[in-house]
């Protein structure tokens, strides 16, 4: 585990955070600018002196009671900030070497080579910096951190500088990362979108202060957080490829019974994939509709409601309520639906999904 707590006192600003996380996987610190994250993610490398005790895995880094403190040299760690912050008078294969040197030869076991294949930066070895893409200078400023055989990579924002359009190359190396290596990301972002697509665990903070914290899915299925409010609010769902329907360009991903139509993605059956269902896109009723052109009609169970002035934002059980196993959904619907369908939670319901909302 990595366990951190952190306290820091400004003039205009208060953190006090204790943080478990997981030494495996991607942890996606969440909130609005001015919330604390960067500070954080500063104070994990160092750069950033708080009061408290950090410690990861076996390694204190930190330790006000003992007096310990690790400089940021010393610390086995990767950072990759919003800028690639290469330099320029290096080539890809001299910042990658750069890199490198960082490591203990002695007990490396990320194999440099490994890292160009894994980011597909294979091509791009005799090339400077400002020659590339800012999609490919991110890609090599990552496998750079990654050089250094961190034991923890940390992430402040890496495609908040890209567009779309380059925001879009670099995810999929980044989910290679998430499947291929057993190391501990801390990834800050304020985009629900690459939190929902990327990470394990989320820790949603607020004015320096956390939140809530948890599994990803879990956490993202709950309407009492500040996102509930939010016109992204929505669930991230874990299932497998059943079926492609080619001819409609359509993917079955169902799990535990459930299946759900989704645009075809490229991914073979049996496969885990991972979806984003936005409460806005989830109807409701209280009867299986008839002939619809609404693909995904799904038995759900009310299990809560949380009721604002205009709207209200339900939470469903997809299975018949006697389990804890199955999906939750989210729903938005108006005020005046819930008053009119009467809705109380345990209300056996259907779930109408529009299949191009899924994503």
């Amino acid at each position: 585990m990595i366990d951190a707590r952190l306290r820091l006192q400004r003039c205009d600003f208060a953190l006090d955070v204790a943080l478990m996380l997981p030494q495996r996987g991607i942890t996606a610190l969440v909130g609005p600018s001015g919330c604390g994250k960067t500070t954080v993610l500063r104070a994990l490398a160092g750069l950033e002196r708080v009061s408290g005790r950090i410690v990861v895995g076996d390694e204190v880094w930190q330790d006000d009671a003992t007096g310990r403190f690790v400089p940021t040299h010393q610390r086995p760690l990767g950072y990759v900030i919003q800028e690639s912050a290469l330099f320029p008078h290096l080539d890809v294969r001299g910042n990658l070497q750069y890199g490198r040197k960082r490591s203990d030869v002695a007990s490396r076991h990320i194999a440099l080579d490994a890292v160009i294949e894994l980011l597909g930066i294979g091509h791009l070895q005799s090339r400077r910096p400002t020659t590339l893409s800012g999609g490919e200078r991110q890609r090599v400023a990552i496998a750079r951190a990654l050089a250094s055989d961190p034991r923890l990579l940390l992430m402040d924002e890496p495609l908040a500088a890209l567009d779309a359009t380059r925001k879009a190359e670099i995810l999929p190396y980044l989910e290679r990362l998430h499947r291929e290596l057993a190391l501990p990301i801390v990834y800050v972002t304020h985009a629900m979108d690459e939190a929902a697509r990327l990470a394990d665990h989320m820790v949603l903070m607020r004015d320096g202060k956390v939140e809530a914290a948890g599994g990803l899915v879990e956490l993202m299925a709950r309407i009492d957080m500040n996102w509930g409010r939010a016109d992204d609010a929505g669930v991230v769902i874990d299932a497998e490829v059943a079926e492609h329907d080619p001819h409609h360009g359509l993917t079955c991903v169902g799990r535990d019974g459930a299946m759900l139509w989704m645009g075809e993605v490229a991914a073979r059956t049996g496969e885990r994939v991972r979806a984003r269902v936005l409460a806005r896109d989830v109807s409701v009723t209280r009867q299986r509709p008839g002939e619809t052109s609404v693909l995904n009609v799904l038995p759900v169970v009310l299990e809560s409601i949380q009721r604002e002035r205009t709207s209200a934002l339900l939470r469903l059980h997809v299975n018949d309520g006697r389990s804890t196993d199955g999906w939750r959904l989210l729903a938005r619907i108006t005020s005046k639906s819930l008053d009119a369908l009467q809705l109380q939670p345990g209300d056996a319901l259907h779930a109408q999904i529009k299949g191009v909302a899924l994503m």
